[in-house]
This record gives structure tokens, sequence and C-alpha cells, in this order.
């Protein structure tokens, strides 16, 4: 797993799937690896309730009728849609559900406007075709194809960044559940894909992508959505955020101190533009970042690696404030003004009544902004 830049779920969480494997009793749908309830413990870890001789840990952070209807739609024979903005973990939630149900969340098309028909079902390698002609040898199947042989999970991101056609080939996959493939000769029966039982796809969906490819209401009834709403409580955002950054400290090898109170500067920031952004009277008066807790955890590893690189190996609020408009200024002049503005009419008066890192946060922004000018 050191090889990998980034180890799928399945590579990553191996020791705990085999061992929760190897203990599951529990009625397993279809080709399931591990049943309906040890998938639920694996992706919100577990309780002293569940009885466990070792502890699982918690890998995604939300309400757990989420990751519950989400099971219970991949035990049926419609596709799960997870829609919300961007940053609210629904990649990450699916990479998980199919990691612990199909040892396997690597079975994925990502959706562009450059994605085609050919990336759902199937292609060819042209050299084989031409030395020995069409046939299931030299036919390349999809993600979603593999999936279907499997009887695995696939995995659609983005979907409604593909094109109609696209879509529309997705209709007849979650309806039919097989893939005609009129170039081979029907009489050997290799013409037609038939899914295995266990196939369902999972699709993720940005829900500000609204009126840019809009899903079809045909597509629509073959999915069931879970909409992931934006993480608002700070406690939970707080423990998102503590997560990832120890992940992020285990992967570099950094030993690092992320003082608490610099971490709540950070969640406390990103509430105050939440709260800015949700009074503006126009998109002009708000920053073109979502403020999701993703770009929340892009902004305290930009501060860690450059407090390790280039600082003193300790995390300072001059070093977050820096890193908090140099990664939510995106539009020059409209977000650094917006920056500018928050930190003269919020930061600045709370460093005055409550001191400790916010005085230095204030002065490390300016300085940011400053620069950036």
């Amino acid at each position: 797993m050191s090889d990998l830049l980034r180890a799928p779920a399945e590579i990553k969480y191996a020791e705990e799937l085999d061992w929760l494997e190897s203990v599951d009793d529990g009625p397993k749908p279809f080709s399931w690896r591990l049943s309906p309830k040890m998938v639920r413990l694996f992706v919100l870890g577990s309780e002293r309730s569940d009885g466990l001789d070792r502890e699982i840990s918690q890998k995604w952070f939300g309400d757990r009728s989420f990751v519950e209807r989400s099971i219970v739609t991949l035990a049926s024979d419609r596709g799960l849609l997870l829609i919300g903005d961007p940053g609210t973990g629904k990649s990450w939630l699916a990479e998980l559900l199919s990691a612990a149900i199909s040892r396997n969340s690597t079975l994925v098309v990502q959706g562009t406007a450059g994605t085609t028909e050919d990336h759902v079902k199937y292609s060819w390698n042209v050299s084989m075709v031409i030395a020995k002609g069409q046939s299931r040898a030299s036919m390349i199947p999809s993600p979603i194809m593999t999936a279907m042989e499997t009887g695995t999970i696939g995995r659609f991101e983005e979907l409604t960044r593909s094109t109609s056609d696209v879509q529309d080939a997705l209709i007849s996959i979650l309806s039919e559940k097989y893939i005609s493939v009129p170039e081979l000769d029907s009489d050997g029966g290799d013409n037609i894909v038939f899914a295995k039982p266990g196939f369902s796809v999972i699709a993720t969906a940005n829900s500000r992508d609204r009126g840019v490819n809009d899903l079809s209401s045909a597509l629509k009834r073959r999915f069931n959505f879970v909409r992931i709403p934006v993480v608002t409580n700070k406690k939970s955002e707080a423990e998102i955020v503590r997560f990832r950054t120890e992940e992020l400290l285990r992967r570099h090898a950094i030993d690092l101190d992320v003082p608490p109170t610099l971490l709540d500067v950070l969640l406390q920031s990103f509430a105050d533009l939440r709260a800015s952004a949700a009074a503006a009277g126009s998109d002009d008066e708000k920053l073109e970042s979502a403020l999701s807790t993703a770009e929340q955890i892009g902004v305290l590893e930009d501060a860690v690696l450059h407090s390790d690189f280039f600082g003193e190996r300790a995390l300072t609020a001059r070093t977050l404030a820096s890193s908090l408009v140099g990664s939510l200024a995106r539009r020059e002049p409209e977000d650094l003004a917006i920056l500018n503005k928050y930190l003269h009419g919020v930061v600045e008066p709370r460093s005055k009544s409550e001191g400790g890192s916010w005085p230095e946060f204030l002065e490390g922004g300016r300085d940011a902004i400053a620069t950036l000018s």
C-alpha cells in the first residue's frame, strides 16, 4: 500500500474488511461480501453496543439514515444516486460502499462533456479486430460492463456532466440489466452481456450542476435519490477535518502539532463566510468557492504542508490565514474584496474582543491579500 499515491478503500482498509468478513454471520444479499449491518458498521464505525472484539474506525461522517437508505437501495434492483453540493463526501461514501459490498471500488466511469457511450458499454481493441476480427476477446468492456459480468458495484461519477446520449445508455442497463453487442454473432450467444446478481450502480451528481445536463424522468425513475446535505454542525465538521488531518499527517509521516484552537479558528472562519454568502444579495457578493468541508480540509492541508516544509514545524495562525486566502481567492478582484471585507468586518472586531489566535490570523490574512492584490 505504501507504493500507492492513494490506495482505494478496499486496499486501505483490507485488514478491517478481512476481519469483518470472518466474523460476519448475517445474511448477505446476492454476491455481497458483507451483510448490510456489517457494511453500515464498516462505513460508520463500531460502538460498544455492537459487541465486537475490536474497534472499527468511522470513515464517513454524516447522518446514519443516509447510509442505511443507500445500503437498502443497493440490495434492490434500483440504482443509487448520491446528490449534493461539492465536497459533501458523496464520492467517498460511494467508494466505501463499493469496497464493503464488492471489495472493488475502482469500476468507475467519470462523467464529463467528453464521456461517450463507449465508456458506459464497451469499445474494441483495434489491433486485435484487424488481426482476428470482432469477438469477445477483442472487446474492451467498460467498468460498468465489468461490474455486470462480475455481479459487483459500478460507479458513475458526476452523472449530470455527461450528455443525454450517455445518460440514455445507462437507462437500458439499469432497466433491462443487459448490454447488447450487435457487432457479434448471435448464434454463439456472445452478443448479449447479462448482469449477474449483485450488480448495481452508484452515481453521484452535484446539485450545483443543475441545468448542465438534467436527468431525464426515465433515468430518474431508475434511481433512488439520497441527498447528502452540507455539514453545518460544528462538532461533526470538526470530526471530519480532524480525521482527514490525521490521515494526512500519517501519509506524509509528518510530526507536526495542529493546535485545537487553530482548528476552531478554521471552523469559525468557514461558518462566518457561509453566513455571509447566505446573506449576499447577488453572486458577485459571494465567494466562488462552495465553502465545503472538503475545501476546509484543503485549506488545512495546505497550511500543514507549508508549515512542515518551510515553517517551524508547528502550525501558526498566520500560516492558516495565508492558506485560507490563497485557497479561496479564485476571482480577482471580487474574491479578494469579499475576504478583505470579512477580515475587517468580522475578524478584526473578534481579535480585539477575544484575542487568542485571532490577531495573528488577522495579520496573516491581511498580508496574504496584500501579496495577491
